[in-house]
């Protein structure tokens, strides 16, 4: 039995973690007790050291250190003000009216402010409970299915998964031990297209089964002008203007620094371009110049103080000029003048918006304490090594190991947060993925947006019991579980979109910071017909890191009698010293 134990301790700890984890046991802890009570059993067989147990307090206190996970409390903290500030209702309304006159217009509404929501708020559950409770009744009002409604508030709530600021590429950066900034701007492009994604099947279905999303009828639609008019043509050409204004500011900008990057250059123009409407709406407004109709009008003034957030936020990440601690900082100081500029903000709010930021940044550090105890234990007993092995044993190279860790995951997913996933599962497979030659921030937002089809499973999807709570009575849970099923769907195929199309995530090629250092060492060997010098008995070992040798090894000179140690250079210089 002890032999048994010895050879298979590692499979045996893995496995009663999964037990522990489906007992219903906290995660944080059953993490920490399964690390401790296997160290134990390691330290009683004498696979481990008890001096291996005295790195925890240093661990822990290096996850108490670690600025990256500042960002956790931040962002949560810029989400739960924005979900009370108004901010969701303004748009939700506002795009509703925009797109009411097309079928399935609010469903449209709903996946373009769900994109917004998740590009400010970084936070699902504020983000579906916000459309759950303004935009359902109007979609059951209006004639919408029960299904569809359902699913699309669920889907379009849980693109705060991917889309940045994520809370979980946050922890995916962490774990992976690479750029937090780098990650965001990866993901940026797949959450574009899932959203887009999102909107075809909406009008696939509209094409389809018209009845289930019908246009919304003309008394619903109350930014009109006097005289009837939609007023979208003024729109249209505020937005032409808008876009004149950005190409030309690129072209003087560009031509003035042409060592600027395009992608930064785009960024710049685009806030001057959205600043330059809003200027001119205020204007507008101001001096009752007529100018504007009262759809573009109001579109504006919803529109421009989310997307100033995330260029905030976002903006000032992906340009250099913050880090992601930094940003959210910012967005939240942003949350807070929007909340106050909407008169919205009051103690009650604070405090309120402060004790779920602490109980969510609790949960989080917990975890990780826990993770930390169980893969200290996990490596000790070469679990790693029994992890990397079973992987890179698979048929397939690099798409089997993809195919079976997604499937993995996808799985796990039905039964796992993903925090729970991102710090249980992804330090385990990370190496492995970095050995196969894998990068490890196209593999993070790969893992990113499987997890995102954590919040959508049934029966444990967290966005399915966050809309079941605000749903009307006459929404069964059935309908809701019916309704997430083909945007599981979707997601899976982005996954696999990405595996087989791996540029629709941009990854800038890597600098390796890694010091490259080589140990040479020369042993001159004695001439087959030299004769030796009694007194000189011991070889000369010449030491160099810099690859090459020094003045003084590139002429060996004879050594005194009374030197009988070895010469040892040690050198960490690129150049050799003259």
């Amino acid at each position: 039995m002890e032999h048994f134990l010895i050879a298979n301790i590692a499979p045996i700890m893995f496995g009663a973690l999964v037990i522990f984890l489906l007992s219903g046991f906290p995660v944080a802890f059953s993490l920490a007790a399964n690390g401790l009570f296997f160290g134990l059993v390691g330290i009683e067989l004498g696979l481990l050291k008890p001096e291996l147990l005295q790195a925890l307090p240093n661990r822990i206190f290096g996850i108490m250190a670690n600025d990256t996970l500042l960002a956790i409390p931040f962002f949560t903290f810029m989400g739960l003000i924005l979900e009370r500030s108004g901010m969701a209702e303004d748009l939700l309304d506002t795009i509703g009216q925009l797109f009411g006159p097309v079928r399935g217009g609010v469903a449209y509404a709903v996946i373009f402010v769900g994109a917004l929501l998740a590009a400010t708020t970084g936070v699902v559950a504020a983000s579906v409970i916000s459309m759950g409770l303004i935009s359902l009744p109007v979609m059951l009002r209006y004639g919408y299915d029960k299904r569809l409604a359902s699913g699309v508030i669920a889907a379009s709530g849980t693109l705060a998964q991917i889309i940045p600021p994520s809370l979980v590429l946050i922890v995916m950066a962490d774990q992976l031990g690479r750029s937090v900034g780098d990650m965001y701007r990866a993901a940026f492009l797949p959450g574009l297209m899932l959203t887009a994604m999102y909107a075809g099947y909406v009008l696939a279905l509209s094409i389809f089964k018209p009845k289930h999303m019908p246009a919304l009828p003309l008394e619903a639609r109350n930014l009109r002008q006097p005289n009837g008019d939609s007023g979208i043509g003024s729109l249209l050409v505020l937005i032409a203007g808008a876009i004149g204004v950005s190409f030309a500011f690129a072209h003087l900008w560009g031509a003035s620094h042409a060592d600027l990057a395009s992608d930064k250059l785009g960024i710049y123009s685009a806030a001057v371009g959205i600043v330059s409407v809003f200027v001119f709406a205020l204007a507008n407004r101001k001096f009752t110049l007529g100018l504007l109709s009262v759809m573009a009008e109001k579109v504006v003034f919803v529109l421009v103080p989310p997307l100033t957030l995330i260029f905030l936020v976002l903006g000032t990440i992906f340009v250099g000029i913050a880090t992601p601690t930094e940003g959210g900082g910012m967005g939240a100081m942003g949350a807070l003048l929007m909340a106050m500029a909407n008169r919205r903000l009051d103690f009650a709010l604070l405090k309120q918006a402060l004790g779920h930021t602490t109980r969510l940044s609790c949960f989080v550090m917990f975890i990780l304490i826990g993770s930390t105890v169980f893969a200290l234990v996990f490596r000790g007993v070469s679990g790693d090594l029994w992890v990397e092995h079973l992987l890179t044993s698979l048929p397939g190279g690099q798409t089997g190991f993809l195919i079976v860790v997604n499937v993995m995951f996808f799985l796990l997913a039905f039964f796992l947060d993903f925090f729970e996933l991102a710090f249980i599962l992804v330090p385990l497979v990370g190496p492995v993925a970095h050995k196969l030659g894998i990068d490890l921030i196209w593999f993070g937002v790969l893992l990113g947006v499987n997890m995102q089809t954590s919040f959508m499973h049934p029966p444990f999807g967290f966005a399915l019991f966050y809309l079941r709570s605000v749903a009307p009575k006459e929404v069964k849970t059935s309908d809701i579980y019916w309704g997430a099923i083909p945007f599981v769907c979707i997601q899976v195929i982005m996954v696999a979109l990405i595996i087989a199309y791996p540029r629709i995530v941009s990854v800038e090629k890597a600098v390796d910071m890694e010091e490259k250092l080589e140990l040479k060492i020369d042993a001159p060997l004695a001439e087959p017909d030299a004769v030796k010098d009694d007194t000189d008995s011991t070889s000369e070992l010449n030491f160099s890191t810099d690859g090459q040798a020094t003045p003084d090894q590139a002429k060996p000179e004879a050594k005194k009698e009374e030197d009988t140690t070895p010469a040892l250079h040690f050198s960490t210089d690129a150049d050799p010293k003259k």
